[in-house]
């Protein structure tokens, strides 16, 4: 099951793999900029970057560390932010394929690892904690940031199954509990929890995942037709003519350090 998923997933990313590096969402959030200057980064540090995606992560790290290890489960996601990366004139940057969650690393190699909007595409988030926490160094931290689900159950089911519906790569969003548990049972000490709301475009939001048309609709009538407690509660919104135009989630930056 969990190769049929990830394999799922490396279809999903080399099919619109150029989409995610020029995306607004992922190429200038503020929580990327929150990831930076929260990171301490300095010209010593030797980071990993797990499922870079279009690569932003270490691309926005490169001037300010030694060394960043971009690594990603699809050969194609790599290869167009190797483009962006190099394109940008940094050279301290290294690809590397692979699974998040088995990582072909030496225990405690880096200062730093860091992980974007991406861990909802894991199927087993624990064995990925496990191995982040191993080869992080002592005193070396995990910046984390993800879509998170609502602690209510209801509303968890709801967000986690639009976005299934909108990319069947989507695994699940997990609470900030759950993250919050697991990271204190791989090992790690929480040091800062951010969270904050994150609007969708909807139109976009489903443009980027490369949905169908007439799945876009489907999509787009669910989600019109939650009760008035759901759309409340994720500040569904229509344009003049009644089309959803956008919807709000949460994301979350977790700030974890392996003890010394």
């Amino acid at each position: 099951m969990e190769n049929s998923i990830k394999s799922q997933v490396q279809q999903q990313f080399a099919k619109h793999a150029g989409k995610y590096v020029t995306s607004i969402r992922h190429a200038k959030g503020e929580d990327l900029s929150l990831l930076v200057s929260l990171s301490k980064a300095d010209a010593n540090m030797e980071v990993l970057d797990i499922a870079t995606g279009g690569g932003h992560v270490a691309n926005a790290l490169a001037p300010l560390v030694r060394r960043v290890t971009a690594y990603d489960l699809t050969a194609e996601m790599l290869t167009t932010a190797a483009e962006f990366i190099r394109g940008n004139g940094h050279s301290n940057v290294e690809f590397v394929e692979g699974d998040a969650e088995q990582l072909p690393f030496h225990d405690t190699s880096f200062d730093l690892v860091t992980c974007r909007i991406a861990a909802h595409h894991f199927p087993n988030i624990p064995a990925f904690a496990a191995e982040a926490f191993r080869v992080v160094k002592p005193g070396g931290k995990l910046l984390l940031i993800d879509n998170v689900a609502p602690e209510d159950d209801r509303f968890d089911e709801f967000y986690n199954q639009i976005e299934k519906q909108r990319d069947p790569s989507h695994v699940r969003a997990w609470k900030k509990s759950e993250w919050i548990h697991l990271l204190e049972s791989a090992g790690f000490r929480i040091e800062m929890v951010v969270c904050s709301p994150k609007p969708f475009q909807f139109h976009d939001w489903c443009e980027r995942s490369g949905l169908p048309e007439e799945k876009i609709t489907l999509l787009e009538t669910k989600m019109l037709q939650v009760s008035e407690e759901l759309q409340n509660f994720f500040s569904i919104q229509t344009d003049e003519s009644g089309g959803l135009s956008s919807f709000t989630g949460e994301s979350v930056y977790f700030q974890a350090i392996r003890p010394a």
